[in-house]
């Protein structure tokens, strides 16, 4: 069977009997496809030329100094965790010093912080944005604290201002979790180049995606150095002092001097092939996503059975988002059971899923590892946790009929809730 007849079976479109609107629809385009396609034919599938192509063009247009391809997001978070703890590192961090976290994150922006030897102090969300409360944090400030993994939640942030004075006056690092925000602009400059490091992720449902992959950034071409080693064995290939450590070590191959700790966090020339392609798209993406989201809300909240039964979570002062889901929460008032709701909409065909973990400090892992303090209580990341969720927004423009079969199944299972 010839390349264009597999692609067009593959775009070949489901016709469906019901209603589904899912998280996320198809998110490649056929160029997408024949770029990792070509990688494969050329039998250069392992991180090379491509790889390096993708980090230089994403680096040109986010506007950061350093930046390096890598598997996952998750993997970019634990990179540069034992960035900061490594030996190398003139200032490095030292087991038992505190990192504070927002309690609204995801399972491996957290664990990177544990598995480092370091300590993770939760701190509460504001309701409005999702983002880190800078009250509690400076709340939370002792001598031990030294860094702060911030999370930008859903294309939101926190009061970024604010946040760099917090960081001046008490010499913090922060480490910016941008895997849910790539695009997404506070005061015109991009989320993800405020920090000392910021991470992002191209898992399937994101902004853009290369399948599985992601990046990690750095201001400090040390910090780089360091984590270039880390992603590959902790050889010392490819680092800027690799000639003088191969004449150092006179004793061994150039070719596999083991110069750090090291993982194998690389991604594949074909993901970077793909993620690259997407990327040329994030900002048509971003405006066909902004634009599904107004089309949804006002459907919603301009229909005679609105009744304020659901907040929709709106952008911080500042923020130009680049979205890629639609949150929300029921209202108290309404005293509704969230996860009926859930059972509800995803039977009426939409689907769903909570905003990041919810409140992490409800999960069993967190728990286990003894991870909150006695009688810590997180108000407001517990709201999200018991009311709030989010759907998706594709990224293609969505059609009056889609939207109204939407607004239909949203109301059918607010109302048969109601009745009850």
């Amino acid at each position: 069977m010839k390349l264009n007849s597999i692609l067009n079976l593959s775009f070949k479109k489901k016709i469906r009997s019901k209603f589904f609107y899912p998280l996320l629809n198809d998110p490649f385009s056929k160029k997408d496809l024949v770029e990792g396609i070509k990688v494969i034919l050329s039998k250069q599938i392992t991180m090379s030329d491509k790889t390096m192509n993708f980090e230089k063009i994403f680096k040109k247009k986010i506007k950061v100094k350093n930046s390096l391809m890598v598997n996952s997001g998750s993997s970019a978070n634990l990179l540069t965790m034992q960035c900061l703890i490594n030996p190398y590192r003139k200032k490095r961090l030292k087991k038992g010093d505190e990192v504070l976290i927002p309690t609204l994150c995801w399972s491996t922006s957290l664990w990177p912080i544990v598995q480092s030897g370091l300590k993770p102090i939760f701190v509460d969300i504001n309701i409005s944005d999702l983002n880190i409360n800078l009250n509690d944090l400076e709340k939370k400030i002792t001598k031990k604290t030294k860094a702060i993994m911030l999370v930008h939640v859903l294309s939101n942030s926190t009061d970024m201002d604010r946040l760099i004075k917090l960081k001046k006056k008490y010499n913090l690092i922060i480490i910016e979790d941008t895997c849910e925000s790539l695009g997404s602009k506070y005061k015109r400059k991009y989320l993800g180049t405020f920090g000392d490091f910021s991470t992002f992720s191209f898992y399937y449902s994101h902004q853009i995606t290369s399948g599985e992959g992601g990046m990690v950034c750095c201001k400090e071409r040390s910090d780089y150095e360091i984590m270039k080693s880390l992603r590959s064995h902790g050889w010392s290939r490819g680092l800027i002092k690799e000639k003088k450590i191969s004449e150092t070590y006179k004793n061994l191959d150039p070719k596999f001097i083991f110069y750090n700790s090291g993982f194998n966090l690389r991604p594949t020339d074909i993901s970077a092939a793909i993620g690259c392609n997407q990327f040329k798209r994030l900002d048509k993406f971003s405006t066909i996503r902004s634009y599904n989201r107004t089309k949804i809300i006002n459907s919603i909240i301009k229909d005679y059975r609105w009744n304020n039964q659901i907040t929709f979570i709106e952008s911080r002062k500042h923020i130009l988002p680049s979205w890629f889901g639609l949150p929300f929460y029921l209202n108290a008032k309404s005293k509704l059971d969230k996860f009926k709701f859930i059972k509800k909409l995803e039977k009426n065909g939409i689907e769903t899923r909570p905003i990041i973990s919810g409140d992490f400090a409800n999960q069993p892992s967190a728990k286990k590892y003894k991870l909150i303090r006695k009688n810590e209580k997180f108000k407001n990341a517990n709201f999200i946790n018991n009311y709030g969720l989010f759907v998706g927004l594709h990224a293609d423009k969505i059609s009056n009929k889609m939207v109204k079969l939407f607004k239909n199944s949203i109301y059918k299972a607010l109302n048969s809730l109601k009745k009850k």
